[in-house]
C-alpha cells in the first residue's frame, strides 16, 4: 500500500513512504513475535520440527522482504526531502550571522569589516546553494559527504568542515583587499596571507582532505579483497558520523569529529578577532588535529576483518544420541563475521547462504522475542540437504556482503 501511494505522488512523497515503511516494520515485528510464539503455524506441520522451522522462516523471509522494499522507496523520496533542508540550514546560518553582526554592531558601529562578513557569507551560501541544487538528486550539499555504502562519510565531512572555513576566510581577505583603499592597508592584507601566518591551518586542511581520499581508497581495496564486509544502507543518518555501520557508538569517529569541531570554532574566533589574515592556528592546536586524524585513520584501517569458520559439528537436541553427521540432521556452524556490522536486519539475514560440497542451503531464521536466534555473527544452524553426497565435503559461509569464509572439511554418513 506505501508502495502503491508513493508511486501515486511520482514517487518523491517522503512522508508517505515513510509511513509505509513504519507500517510494514511494525507488522513485521508483530508476525516475528507471533511465530516466535507459535501463533498463525498450520496444523498440518506442526508434527515435524524441520517443516514447522522452514516454513517459519520463508514467511519471515517474504515478509522482511516488503519491509525491504518500503525501506528502498524511502531511501529513494529522502534525497529530495533533505536538499532542501540543507539550503535552509546554509541560509539560516546567514541570517545568524547577520543578527551576530547587527548586535554587536551596537555601540561599536558597523564597520567594513562587518560588511565583508556578510558579502563573504552571501557568496558562500549562494555557491553552495548552485552546487546543492546540481546534487539535488543525492541529497542537496551531502552528496560529496556520501560514501560509497550510502552513509554520511566522517572522514568526508571533517574535510568539508575545513574547506567550508578555508574558503569563507579567503573570501573575507579578497573582500577585505578589494575594499582597501590605503596602501598600508592593503599591505596588511597580503601580510595576513604568508605562510608563517597560517601554516597550523593549511596543516589541519591538508592532512584532514589527505585522509578523507586515503581511507576511501583503503576501504575500497579490503572490499575488494574480503578483509572488510561493507553493506549498503538504504538512506544516510546523522548518527553515521558517530558510529560503525551496525549503530553502535565509534570512539575514533566521535573523537575526530568532536576535535575538529574545536578547532574550527577555535579558528572562527580568530578569525573574528583578526579578519585581516587567514587565522593563525597555534601549533599546538593543530598538533592535536593530526593526533586526532591519525587515531581515525588507525581505527579505520583496524576495523572489519575477513569472515571465518572455525569448526562445524553436529547440532544436538536434548535426548538425542552422540552420532556422525548424516544428511536431513542439522549441523552447526561456529566462527566469526558472519553477520557484518549493517547487515542485522531481517532481509539480509535471509541472503545468508551456506556451501555444503555442491549444494547451497540458505540460512534458515528462527524467530526469538525481540530478535533471532539463528543466524547470528558467531554460530549458524543449517541442515544437511539430501542431495549432499556421503564422504568427505567443504562447509563455507557467504554472508550478506557477499564475503565467503575459509572452507572447513566435514565427514557427512549415509
Amino acid at each position: 500500500m506505501a508502495v502503491q501511494e508513493a508511486r501515486q505522488c511520482g514517487g518523491d512523497c517522503a512522508h508517505g513512504a515513510r509511513d509505509g515503511h513504519r507500517r510494514a516494520v511494525a507488522e513485521f515485528l508483530a508476525k516475528r513475535d507471533g511465530l516466535a510464539a507459535g501463533e498463525g503455524l498450520p496444523a498440518a506441520l506442526a508434527h515435524s520440527a524441520v517443516a514447522s522451522r522452514q516454513w517459519v522462516s520463508d514467511e519471515l523471509t517474504q515478509s522482511a522482504r516488503v519491509v525491504a522494499e518500503h525501506g528502498r522507496e524511502a531511501g529513494r523520496a529522502w534525497p529530495e526531502r533533505v536538499w532542501r533542508g540543507t539550503l535552509a540550514t546554509v541560509w539560516g546560518a546567514v541570517f545568524a550571522l547577520c543578527l551576530a553582526e547587527s548586535a554587536t554592531a551596537i555601540g561599536a558601529g558597523w564597520t567594513a569589516v562587518r560588511t565583508a562578513g556578510l558579502l563573504s557569507a552571501l557568496v558562500a551560501a549562494a555557491l553552495l546553494t548552485a552546487a546543492a541544487y546540481f546534487h539535488r538528486a543525492r541529497g542537496g550539499l551531502l552528496a560529496p559527504v556520501l560514501g560509497e555504502d550510502n552513509r554520511l562519510s566522517t572522514s568526508r565531512t571533517v574535510a568539508a568542515a575545513w574547506i567550508l572555513f578555508a574558503v569563507f576566510a579567503a573570501l573575507l581577505l579578497a573582500l577585505r583587499l578589494a575594499a582597501a583603499s590605503d596602501p598600508a592597508d592593503r599591505e596588511k592584507v597580503i601580510r595576513g596571507l604568508e605562510l608563517a601566518r597560517c601554516g597550523g591551518l593549511l596543516t589541519a586542511l591538508f592532512l584532514t582532505s589527505l585522509i578523507a581520499v586515503v581511507v576511501s581508497r583503503v576501504v575500497t581495496v579490503r572490499v575488494y579483497g574480503q578483509r572488510l564486509q561493507k553493506v549498503r544502507a538504504d538512506r544516510p543518518r546523522g548518527v553515521d558520523l558517530f558510529a560503525d555501520d551496525a549503530g553502535r557508538g565509534s570512539f575514533p569517529d566521535t573523537q575526530y569529529v568532536v576535535v575538529t569541531l574545536a578547532a574550527v570554532l577555535f579558528a572562527a574566533v580568530r578569525l573574528a578577532r583578526r579578519p585581516d589574515q587567514l587565522p593563525d592556528l597555534p601549533w599546538g592546536l593543530a598538533l592535536l588535529v593530526i593526533i586526532s586524524a591519525v587515531t581515525y585513520f588507525a581505527g579505520k584501517h583496524a576495523e572489519g576483518g575477513r569472515p571465518v569458520v572455525l569448526s562445524v559439528v553436529r547440532a544436538r537436541e536434548a535426548g538425542d544420541l552422540d552420532a556422525p553427521i548424516r544428511t536431513g540432521e542439522d549441523i552447526e556452524i561456529r566462527g566469526a563475521g558472519f553477520v557484518p556490522p549493517g547487515a542485522g536486519t531481517p532481509d539480509r539475514l535471509a541472503r545468508m547462504v551456506v556451501r555444503i560440497g555442491a549444494v547451497y542451503v540458505h540460512v534458515p531464521l528462527i524467530p526469538v522475542p525481540g530478535g533471532f536466534a539463528n543466524p547470528t555473527d558467531g554460530v549458524l544452524t543449517v541442515p544437511v540437504p539430501v542431495d549432499v553426497e556421503a564422504g568427505l565435503v567443504e562447509v563455507r559461509v557467504v554472508t550478506a556482503a557477499g564475503a565467503e569464509t575459509n572452507a572447513v572439511l566435514v565427514e557427512v554418513s549415509e
